[in-house]
């Protein structure tokens, strides 16, 4: 029975992974974080707060980002979105006191206040090639630009939000809503959940905060420097570090994508001949591959490692770049 139930499992991972990949599939997404920026100078508080340029942004648009320490750390990723009257941020699970507690600390005399809007938006995301088709099947707006929001007649916020490296649209919906708008996009696109998603966010190496980069990291390390870091903007809590890294050095672990030639775990290290470059950060088996922070003289494309495993040692070959999918 036991074994019987696994197969259903994995062939429900495969389907929903298909889904997501080929067609469009549905994820709830409403564990992760929400907060809003409400106040005059929020725009300029905040920009002065995350490495990417928010005062650049349209009304309606967004950006992702990253919110780091004095000394360059991480302390989140986010999605950052300009509203009419707030800013509106999406990120991690778990992180809202936290960066709550952060975003408030230097808050002096600027107008701004935030607010855990989480208890009050739900979030939805369809994902997948054909997400859109999804959105003109329910008479929904279509955003055309990246992290462009489109608001609709019943206050949910429609954002094109490629999650997965290929199309895909969020909805931040008000909770009495909610129940009812997972089941109208469930008939266009079937639910999905974390197993498939992750297979999905791995073969596409997007790397994941609090996973493949954690507090302990730069944040050019986590491989979201081209994405997440404005080197034009200004001053922001932690400028001093990045622009210092960019102009005179040069980070010593890089996030790449590691193709391997058996099955391998979470916190598995890789080696490099006889030295240690890193450790296994995210996993999947069929196809077997990983995520990993690797030190840079390890980091080539092509480069041939190895990863010692409780049950031997397997070969790993350095496959992709972050934010590039897994060929063959």
């Amino acid at each position: 029975m036991a074994c019987q139930q696994k197969r259903v499992a994995i062939a429900h991972v495969e389907d929903e992974f298909t889904a997501l990949t080929e067609t469009a599939g549905l994820l709830d997404l409403s564990s992760r974080s929400r907060l809003c920026l409400l106040g005059e100078d929020r725009i300029k508080y905040l920009h002065g707060q995350v490495t990417n340029d928010i005062n650049g942004l349209a009304e309606n648009s967004g950006c992702y980002a990253a919110l780091v320490n004095a000394k360059g750390k991480m302390e989140s990723d986010l999605f950052a979105y300009r509203l009419a009257e707030e800013m509106l941020l999406d990120f991690e699970p778990g992180l809202i006191d936290a960066v709550k507690a952060r975003l408030e600390r230097f808050i002096i005399a600027e107008d701004v206040e935030v607010v855990d809007v989480a208890p009050h938006f739900g979030l939805l995301s369809v994902q997948g090639p054909k997400a859109a088709e999804v959105l003109v099947e329910l008479n929904l707006p279509v955003p055309e630009e990246n992290y462009a929001l489109m608001k609709t007649e019943a206050d949910i916020y429609v954002a094109n939000q490629p999650r997965l490296g290929s199309t895909g649209f969020d909805f931040f919906v008000p909770v009495d809503l909610l129940h009812e708008w997972k089941l109208r996009l469930a008939e266009h696109a079937p639910v999905c959940n974390e197993a498939a998603f992750e297979r999905a966010r791995i073969l596409a190496t997007i790397p994941r905060f609090g996973q493949d980069f954690t507090e302990a990291n730069l944040a050019p390390e986590g491989g979201i420097e081209a994405r997440a870091i404005s080197y034009s903007k200004g001053c922001y809590i932690g400028q001093e570090i990045i622009a210092r890294i960019r102009t005179y050095g040069r980070v010593n672990r890089i996030l790449r994508g590691l193709r391997l030639k058996g099955a391998a775990t979470k916190g598995d290290e890789v080696f490099l001949g006889e030295k240690m470059v890193g450790k296994l950060t995210s996993v999947i088996a069929n196809p077997d591959a990983a995520l990993a922070l690797i030190h840079r003289d390890a980091t080539e494309l092509g480069t041939s490692l190895r990863v010692d495993t409780k049950n031997g040692s397997v070969t790993a070959e350095v496959a992709t770049l972050p934010f590039e999918k897994f060929a063959g």
